[in-house]
């Protein structure tokens, strides 16, 4: 059984993610069990990666998922909160908010680049001391992060109650097999307003939406060593091979494939 840490610490301390001035970085790793934070929000922006394990965040009416070689960008004060589900391995960058960066949330591939540029800066601590070469180091790291390319691990969340009942049921139990119809009595919702608002407030509809829920608790499984048929009985899928394609489909690869071509 995995631990949770009761209590998490801030991965720094709150005055530098905090800080204004300073250097346009400051870098760190992280290693820790199971973690629960809660909705919290800093003055620069933070760049979050997963090198084991997978992140779940909520932000900016967002589910999103960050697996084993992407990372994720948070602007300045974007309230978010997060969990991590067993081992945990990743690295974090606050980013000074004067530097030209995103000005959405977003999940993103980390480049080879980047991830040697956030290490060596990890390297040498907090320091607002830096020499020539460390302060290009830093300028490496918001360079990548401007220019990267967004990926597709996010669930825009409805705001009507009834949705937000739904999805997030969806997200406890993303295998729950209740047709859509099924759905909407629970809620206490028309089927026909449930899928024109779902479309609406989404931009997806409501068996698109399930089936991405599908296949990112599918990256949370497999990141925790569950087999592949363990995980398509799980969700729901009709067969192993049905489940597999749809990965595919979704993901360029096969399930197996995935987190060894993510190291």
């Amino acid at each position: 059984m995995c631990r949770t840490e009761a209590k998490p610490l801030p991965l720094i301390n709150p005055e530098h993610a905090n800080a204004d001035g300073g250097a346009i970085a400051y870098a760190v790793t992280s290693k820790a069990h199971a973690r629960m934070t809660p909705e919290h929000s800093h003055a620069r922006g933070q760049l979050l990666a997963a090198t084991t394990g997978v992140l779940v965040l909520e932000a900016e009416q967002q589910h999103l998922l960050v697996p084993q070689g992407y990372a994720i960008w948070l602007p300045p004060f974007i309230p978010h909160a997060l969990r991590t589900s067993h081992l945990f391995n990743g690295w974090s960058a606050y980013l000074a908010p004067s530097e030209v960066l995103p000005a959405k949330t977003q999940v993103f591939q980390v480049s080879g680049l980047l991830r040697e540029a956030v290490l060596r800066a990890a390297s040498w601590g907090i320091s607002d001391q830096l020499s020539a070469a460390q302060e290009r180091v830093l300028a490496v790291i918001v360079d990548e992060v401007a220019s990267l390319p967004p990926q597709d691990f996010v669930l825009a969340m409805p705001t009507d109650r009834r949705l937000v009942k739904i999805a997030g049921a969806l997200l406890e139990n993303p295998g729950d097999p209740r047709p859509m119809q099924d759905w909407a009595t629970w809620a206490g919702i028309a089927p026909r307003s449930m899928t024109r608002h779902f479309a609406d407030e989404t931009g997806m509809s409501f068996s698109d939406w399930r089936q991405r829920a599908r296949l990112m608790r599918a990256l949370e499984l497999l990141a925790a060593g569950t087999a592949v048929t363990n995980i398509a009985l799980e969700l729901d899928y009709d067969s192993l091979s049905a489940f597999i394609a749809m990965f595919k489909r979704h993901f360029g690869v096969p399930p197996s494939q995935f987190l060894a071509g993510n190291q």
